[in-house]
C-alpha cells in the first residue's frame, strides 16, 4: 500500500506545474485548504488557486488527529493564529488545533488533545530535501513545504485566516 501512495505521489509530481513567483505587494489570500489524501494545500482568494503545493503530513497518515502523540494531521476548520519565525523548523504557522470538537471528543476518550500543530518549513540542516521531502509523511502531526514555499505562504497567509483541513 506505501508503495502504491508513493508511486502516485511521484506521479502527480511529474504532471504538477508550479506557478510563478509571488510579487511581493500580491495580495493575501482569505483561507487555506489541505487535502490529505492528496497530499496538497492550496491558497484560495475567492474561488481562484492563488498556490499549490505538495505536503508532507503526519507519519500516522489516516484518520483525523484524536490524542497527543498520535502522529496525525488534524481534519476540520482551523483558523492560522500566529506566525513563528523562531521555530525549530523554517519558519512556521501556527493551527488552531484542537478546536471545540477536538476538546470534546479527546475528552469523551480520556484522552489530551495535543497542540502545536503548524504549517511550517524543513528542519535545520535538512533544506537539501527542498525537492524531495514530501514524498514520505514525516511530521508529528504538522504540515510541511520547502523553506522557499514557506516564504511564499508567510507572505500570502495572514493571522486570522481560516484553513480547512479535509480527509
Amino acid at each position: 500500500m506505501r508503495v502504491i501512495r508513493i508511486l502516485v505521489v511521484l506521479a502527480l509530481a511529474a504532471a504538477f506545474t508550479p506557478l510563478p513567483p509571488v510579487d511581493a505587494h500580491v495580495t493575501p489570500v482569505d483561507r487555506v485548504v489541505v487535502y490529505k489524501s492528496r497530499h496538497i494545500m492550496q491558497l484560495l482568494r475567492g474561488e481562484d488557486v492563488v498556490r499549490s503545493y505538495h505536503v508532507a503530513l503526519g507519519r500516522n497518515t489516516h484518520g483525523r488527529k484524536v490524542r497527543a502523540g498520535d502522529c496525525r494531521t488534524p481534519e476540520g476548520k482551523y483558523v492560522i493564529d500566529r506566525h513563528n519565525g523562531s521555530s525549530r523548523f523554517y519558519k512556521s504557522l501556527h493551527i488552531s488545533y484542537p478546536n471545540s470538537s477536538d476538546r470534546i471528543a479527546a475528552t469523551e476518550k480520556g484522552y489530551s488533545p495535543g497542540g502545536d500543530i503548524m504549517i511550517h518549513g524543513l528542519p535545520k540542516g535538512f533544506e537539501d530535501l527542498a525537492d524531495t521531502h514530501f514524498r514520505m509523511d514525516w511530521t508529528k502531526g504538522c504540515i510541511a513545504v520547502n523553506n522557499a514555499q514557506m516564504d511564499e505562504i508567510w507572505r500570502l497567509v495572514p493571522d486570522g485566516t481560516p484553513i480547512v483541513i479535509r480527509p
